[in-house]
């Protein structure tokens, strides 16, 4: 998406399944300097390989903790999923560049 770069941070030492945090950085338009942050990846041994489960940012509500997403499509389109193919498509190549940094290590 124009206007937008998506920045993934892998996780260390964080919630069991948590593979990453990820932020919107919004580089063009009214929005552009302002960052999006509160994504993350998840993996979960359910998914039998399933590509990374994306959450979008939320904050519980209520007695029993309900989710109220702050970032949702408008009816009709198909912008959440572009949102999250971005995203999963960013941790892929972070992904890719480390094992590939595994059996390649770079020589000085």
């Amino acid at each position: 998406m124009d206007g937008m770069r998506v920045v993934v941070t892998p996780c260390t030492n964080a919630a069991p399944g948590k593979l990453a945090d990820a932020e919107l950085w919004f580089t063009a338009g009214p929005l552009a300097g302002l960052r999006l942050v509160g994504f993350a990846l998840w993996d979960w041994p359910k998914r039998n390989g399933a590509a990374p489960h994306v959450t979008f940012p939320s904050r519980p509500y209520g007695p029993q903790r309900k989710a109220f997403a702050l970032l949702r499509p408008q009816p009709d389109t198909d912008a959440g999923e572009q949102v999250r193919a971005m995203i999963l498509a960013t941790y892929q190549r972070i992904e890719e560049r480390q094992h590939t940094h595994e059996r390649h290590p770079v020589e000085r």
